[in-house]
């Protein structure tokens, strides 16, 4: 079976907006409200990433700008506590950086996404090279994939595999991401593997089963 599955090189976006371990604090509140996002990567060199900065990373400094923490506060908060004084992307940034490979595929960065509290990644190659950024929204573009694309890929991949030796017996509609299939596999162990297979392509929501069992053929005398 063809894998057509899109990878995180196939959603980035190549042109990415970074800083250097070395900008003051100003220089990253201004280049964050220029270019409209909430972080960006650190880089050292040529360009190896090294950390992220946030708004969040920046936030501290105006938190604690008239007062000081009290006591209880104090202990679980030293690391903000630390970038309220702090003046450079290299003082400030969350390091190491959470990031991922072009050739990730797209559930691996939900997954890394999901798990480390980010709102995008910054894509870096084997030595760890920025090569682009990818966000929430990127992610969601599989989605609007055209129904009848989906179809194909279903019949021509997944059912044409399965059924490589005859006409497959179940059919694929798909209306909005949903696909349903619907006929009478002969194995009914299949339907399982069938809806796994299904799920696992690019653009679909969820999948209907409407298959039944294939009816016993009685033997020719």
């Amino acid at each position: 079976m063809n894998d057509n599955r899109r990878t995180v090189s196939d959603v980035m976006t190549q042109t990415v907006v970074a800083i250097s371990r070395n900008a003051p604090y100003k220089e990253i509140v201004r280049t964050l409200a220029e270019w409209r996002v909430s972080a960006m990567p650190v880089l050292e060199g040529e360009g190896r990433v090294i950390g992220v900065v946030s708004e969040a990373d920046l936030l501290p400094k105006e938190e604690f700008m008239d007062r000081d923490p009290s006591r209880p506060e104090l202990s679980p908060r030293l690391d903000e506590l630390a970038k309220a004084d702090a003046g450079t992307a290299e003082e400030l940034m969350s390091t190491p950086a959470v990031t991922v490979h072009a050739d990730a595929s797209l559930a691996e960065a939900a997954r890394v996404m999901a798990r480390r509290g980010v709102k995008r990644l910054p894509v870096v190659d084997a030595h760890g090279m920025l090569t682009g950024i990818v966000s929430r929204g990127d992610l969601l573009k599989v989605y609007l994939r055209e129904d009848e694309d989906i179809a194909r890929e279903i019949r021509d991949d997944v059912l044409a595999h399965l059924f490589r030796d005859r006409r497959p017996p179940v059919e694929a509609r798909v209306r909005e991401g949903v696909v349903t299939l619907s006929g009478s596999p002969a194995d009914p162990s299949l339907a399982a593997v069938l809806a796994r297979l299904v799920r696992a392509v690019d653009g679909v929501v969820n999948v209907e089963l409407r298959l039944a069992e294939a009816p016993d053929v009685a033997p020719q005398p």
